[in-house]
């Protein structure tokens, strides 16, 4: 999965958004970083990039995406770390980043306390999450391809996880609850461009969760071939582009 997911669906979704919170971030200044659901380091890159002198912990529950993250970007400080009890003091980090990775948190509120726990007096949480899934152009038509390829059982995970928490005031409560307050959300559309359609389609049936569902039906390869046809008759052939819509916040003790 994190070969899948590095290789069609980083370039396309996450890279730009993390070129964003990258910058967002070195308005900040920060000298202790703590990252959250690394994934495979497209933020942790970019991070380092624009805040070369910054002390980087990158941090993902699977321990694939942190040996994946490692070897990708060796300048950042690699742990596996579950978001809701991290091994840091208190304190030790004036500012905690997360790309789309609190809407798989199970517990956010216990995961939000762990920010809170962690961040010096002054620090700052800067994090971002999926909007509803019809303003994610790639994630919309690929559902769209998969409920009418499998009209009696189409995996709902893009709808109900990566885009299932995209209310800002749900987002706001849950900080309360944890002891943090809302400072801003912005919401912000990009453009994703990938080199086809079936790369997106790729990215998605093997790159995520959908996969296991998939593979665990006798006409998987006939399916996949069918959703990664109905994205191309959707997009067209040769290199495509679609807009991606995001909210970004900025939270703080």
């Amino acid at each position: 999965m994190p070969e899948a997911y590095e290789r069609h669906l980083v370039p396309v979704f996450f890279r730009p958004f993390a070129a964003d919170l990258a910058a967002r971030a070195a308005a900040l200044r920060p000298r202790t970083v703590l990252e959250l659901a690394a994934g495979t380091g497209a933020l942790t890159s970019a991070l380092l990039t624009a805040v070369p002198t910054a002390s980087v912990v990158a941090t993902d529950l699977n321990e694939a995406m942190v040996t994946a993250g490692s070897a990708r970007e060796p300048r950042a400080d690699w742990r596996q770390a579950d978001a809701q009890e991290l091994p840091f003091e208190d304190g030790s980090f004036d500012l905690v980043l997360c790309q789309f990775g609190v809407m798989f948190f199970p517990d956010r509120a216990a995961a939000y306390s762990e920010v809170r726990r962690v961040l010096a007096p002054q620090g700052r949480f800067l994090f971002n999450s999926w909007g509803p899934l019809a303003s994610h152009g790639f994630g919309a038509a690929f559902q769209d391809a998969l409920e009418e390829s499998m009209p009696n059982g189409a995996p709902q995970f893009l709808k109900d996880v990566p885009h299932g928490y995209s209310d800002p005031a749900k987002v706001a409560a849950d900080l309360t609850a944890a002891g943090l307050t809302l400072a801003t959300a912005e919401e912000v559309t990009l453009e994703g461009v990938a080199e086809s359609a079936a790369s997106v389609a790729t990215g998605l049936l093997t790159g995520t969760p959908v996969s296991a569902v998939v593979q665990a039906r006798d006409d998987a390869k006939a399916l996949r071939s069918t959703v990664t046809q109905k994205m191309t008759d959707h997009f067209g052939t040769g290199p495509v582009s679609a807009p991606m819509t995001a909210t970004v916040y900025t939270a703080h003790r």
